[in-house]
């Protein structure tokens, strides 16, 4: 891969912060508040490129410390690689014109209920995950026409039909992630195009040929959303309420054969 040290940015909601208090660290903090507004803080480093530029393609080492406020955030948090599948921003606010794409990704992500975020039975949907998707590239024009189709998952027969389609576009692999995460731990991801390895304090904790292709940008977060695709049910989104701030702390991130370094743009 070409050496690249992508600039990570900085895009939060209203009330929202990041805080780089060292060299490769970072807070990134989400205020209470009611179920009737989405709070988000997020550093990454593809906001401004598109699908196609972002920075990273296997061989790859991802390792970084990181901890949470609390053991039951509702919403989600995490941290890994991903192709941003659901952008729609097409240009908007300075980022780049992005068409929705089926999920490319590895990445550590927490889900509280009621998120259920896996299109297999077999797969834990919820809880603190590694996880992979890999899923193979649709023309944007071909996704477009088969949008309609998303309908159907808003009713409970159509939502099952929908998984069995999902189940065959996109490939799955997930794993519960031990240990207590308002702790300091030790995460790495070594992604390699046969297939990705997932540590925790350096004991390997999921291997799967579950590979993401690539390429691929940097994502550290924490919201209060929540998606579901139950397997009896319908699709179901929104936001939940947080009856306290939450926090999630990253120190001592690396990405191998590159450093990254700590240059944070700071949204407006």
């Amino acid at each position: 891969m070409t050496g690249k040290t992508p600039l990570l940015q900085a895009n939060q909601t209203r009330g929202a912060a990041m805080k780089a208090p060292d060299p490769g660290s970072w807070r990134l903090e989400i205020p209470a508040g009611s179920a009737r507004h989405y709070r988000l803080a997020q550093v990454d480093d593809y906001n401004q490129l598109r699908r196609v530029d972002f920075c990273w393609q296997p061989p790859l080492m991802l390792s970084l410390r990181a901890r949470v406020s609390a053991a039951d955030l509702p919403g989600t948090w995490g941290f890994g690689l991903w192709n941003d599948p659901f952008s729609l921003s097409m240009g908007l606010g300075g980022a780049a014109q992005r068409f929705p794409a089926l999920p490319n990704a590895a990445w550590f992500f927490f889900a509280s209920p009621p998120n259920y975020l896996s299109f297999r039975d077999d797969l834990p949907a919820q809880g603190f995950l590694a996880a992979t998707f890999q899923a193979p590239a649709i023309p944007p024009a071909l996704l477009a026409l088969a949008a309609p189709g998303l309908g159907l998952a808003a009713i409970p027969g159509g939502a099952q039909l929908e998984r069995r389609v999902l189940r065959r576009l996109v490939k799955q692999s997930a794993a519960l992630v031990p240990g207590e995460v308002t702790a300091w731990h030790s995460y790495t991801l070594d992604w390699q195009v046969d297939g990705v390895t997932f540590g925790v304090d350096g004991d390997a904790i999921l291997t799967t040929p579950v590979a993401p292709h690539g390429p691929l940008g940097l994502v550290i977060w924490i919201d209060n959303q929540y998606a579901a695709l139950p397997p009896a049910g319908g699709l179901r989104f929104g936001t939940l309420a947080s009856p306290q701030p939450a926090w999630l702390e990253v120190d001592d991130l690396n990405l191998q054969p590159m450093r990254i370094l700590n240059q944070v743009s700071p949204s407006s």
